[in-house]
């Protein structure tokens, strides 16, 4: 099947083959660290807009801070497009910080967790903190949700809560820039899940994150059936209905281009954007005989969406299509520090 082409299952294949689809996904699940829990369930009061339009929040604010080690800080964020509901984000501080000048904003990193994360992951799994070229930079690791995907869940046309793309790109960042230091300089970047959240994030608002990195992201989730089994495996990965996060594949694919970085690469040409994977193969990274059907994968959703980018003419594309290697945090400690002077050099540039 063509990269583009309309997979030819309707919705019971599509449910039938979950339980297969978790079944094959569980032994490469990358081992991060658990959330505090399962995720909660949707509110009742839910928003009624169209879900391919984001929520008006009320708002969010900040109920608690905690300071967790030397520059890392926990916000408590009580979220309106999260239906009221509390979540945490942590923040790397940068050498300097004092959130009570109002005066000083600093350039900003995004890092994004993946599916089965939480904010903690990055603190948690790389040596981030300890990073030197992130000392001038406040770094926001937000809680995206076991399974949340970075998306305003469609909820079967209902729309509301979960809506992570709005509690981030509006509720958090307003937040942050106006209590807590940020700047209007940001770049993004994430793992997996994460890694398709950097890139809808810089596609889908544009101008507001100045360069994207993924790795190992699902960059081109309707590459083909498999593709698409994979990912309705995950949506059901915590005994939910998979249809709230998209809908069904064929019936709402409008809302799956959407979120399809494959689709949005036409609002990624002038964006930096750094694209990392392995194959999938035991790598040097790895421990002896593993493999992973998931990053193999992702592998073939990445080179589509390097090979799509390049001919739309994309300005700024950088590729580490690393070979062997599975799905697993010492890649993504790498490709972070790989990564950094691309990230870093676009804090820097005007516009």
């Amino acid at each position: 099947m063509s990269a583009t082409a309309v997979p030819t299952f309707l919705r019971s294949r599509v449910l039938l083959v979950l339980a297969a689809a978790l079944l094959a996904l569980a032994p490469t699940a990358p081992a991060l660290a658990a959330p505090p829990g399962a995720p909660p369930a949707a509110t009742a009061a839910g928003e009624t807009a169209d879900a391919s339009r984001s929520p008006k929040p009320r708002g969010a604010e900040v109920v608690a801070v905690t300071r967790v080690a030397d520059r890392q800080v926990d916000l408590s964020v009580r979220s309106t497009a999260l239906g009221g509901r509390t979540v945490k984000v942590r923040l790397l501080t940068p050498d300097g910080w004092n959130p009570d000048d109002r005066r000083r904003h600093w350039p900003t990193l995004w890092l994004l967790h993946g599916c089965c994360g939480d904010y903690t992951s990055w603190t948690a799994r790389t040596d981030v903190a300890e990073t030197d070229g992130l000392r001038d930079v406040l770094v926001v690791m937000p809680e995206a949700g076991w399974n949340g995907w970075y998306s305003d869940w469609w909820n079967h046309g209902r729309g509301g809560d979960p809506a992570w793309e709005t509690f981030h790109t509006v509720e958090l960042r307003h937040l942050l820039e106006r209590d807590w230091g940020a700047g209007r300089d940001r770049v993004v970047a994430g793992l997996s899940m994460g890694g398709q959240g950097a890139l809808l994030y810089a596609a889908r608002h544009p101008g507001m994150f100045k360069a994207a990195a993924a790795y190992s992201g699902s960059a081109h989730p309707l590459l083909n059936d498999e593709s698409v089994d994979r990912i309705m495996g995950f949506f059901a990965g915590q005994g939910d209905d998979p249809l709230r996060v998209w809908g069904d594949p064929v019936a709402q694919r409008r809302i799956w281009r959407a979120h399809d970085p494959f689709h949005l690469a036409g609002r990624l040409k002038s964006v930096p954007v750094y694209l990392s994977c392995g194959d999938g193969t035991t790598g040097p990274l790895d421990p002896p005989g593993g493999t992973s059907a998931l990053e193999a994968d992702f592998n073939r959703q990445n080179h589509a969406l390097a090979a799509e980018l390049k001919r739309v003419g994309a300005k700024h594309l950088t590729t580490h299509f690393y070979g062997p290697g599975t799905h697993g945090w010492a890649y993504w400690e790498r490709e972070l520090h790989a990564s950094l002077p691309m990230l870093l050099g676009a804090l820097r540039t005007d516009g």
